[in-house]
């Protein structure tokens, strides 16, 4: 079986074909809500023809090559993202990690106000649950639009897991929807995340100019009401 070569470069959420024509292979990626296959990551296209006698006559596209490596967010994946803007329905972020991997090019991630949270959705201001800096943790839902991930902080231990203070410090989760300042006693309004001991929290290095991964104290033992 021949492999048809496609020497043309693409980028995360383009647009690579329809469902009913081909199938998504590694570095692409199925919307279902609209039958198309997009682009995952940066790198070039090719087109693998199927096998003659394969049930599925449907060629397979594929993003390989450059920066075709390394993590990459997926529906369900579980991220780390660092806020960027907050805006009245909608919050843009940096994803830095994937799991417990730190990703090696920009994927950028939206939170819209009806991902939150799962109760008074109507109710949810932005301005309230984020700030800029915030470091998320988040699930993916989808390639949304503009080629950003659809991100969900709807679920308890989704939310924001570390944050700065108006003074600098790194605040502590006080309950679901509260930080406060070790240095001063303020409280600051956040969309929580419930963390467990196993939940580990990114760090930057700079002497290797990457993120990483550290162990995070349990934010139950920070606070008995929490």
């Amino acid at each position: 079986m021949e492999e048809e070569k496609e020497a043309v470069m693409v980028t995360p959420g383009e647009v690579l074909g329809r469902t009913c024509d081909v199938k998504a292979g590694r570095g692409a990626y199925a919307a279902l809500h609209n039958n198309t296959v997009y682009a995952s990551l940066t790198g070039f296209r090719r087109t693998v023809p199927p096998a003659p006698d394969s049930p599925d006559q449907r060629p397979t596209v594929e993003v390989t090559g450059h920066k075709a490596h390394g993590p990459v967010p997926e529906p369900g994946s579980d991220v780390i993202a660092r806020v960027t803007k907050v805006m009245a329905r909608t919050v843009s972020a940096d994803i830095m990690c994937v799991g417990q991997k730190s990703v090696r090019e920009k994927f950028t991630g939206i939170i819209r106000q009806q991902d939150v949270r799962t109760t008074e959705i109507d109710k949810v201001d932005m301005h309230l649950s984020f700030c800029p800096g915030d470091i998320v943790r988040a699930l993916v839902l989808s390639l949304g639009d503009a080629r950003a991930y659809f991100l969900s902080t709807a679920k308890n231990e989704l939310g924001v897991v570390s944050a700065q203070s108006i003074a600098g410090a790194t605040m502590v989760p006080v309950s679901w929807t509260e930080m406060q300042c070790p240095l001063t006693g303020q409280i600051e309004q956040r969309k929580v995340a419930k963390a467990t001991q196993e939940f580990k929290l990114v760090f930057y290095d700079a002497s290797c100019s990457t993120y990483k991964v550290a162990q995070m104290r349990d934010f139950n033992s920070l606070a008995t009401d929490y």
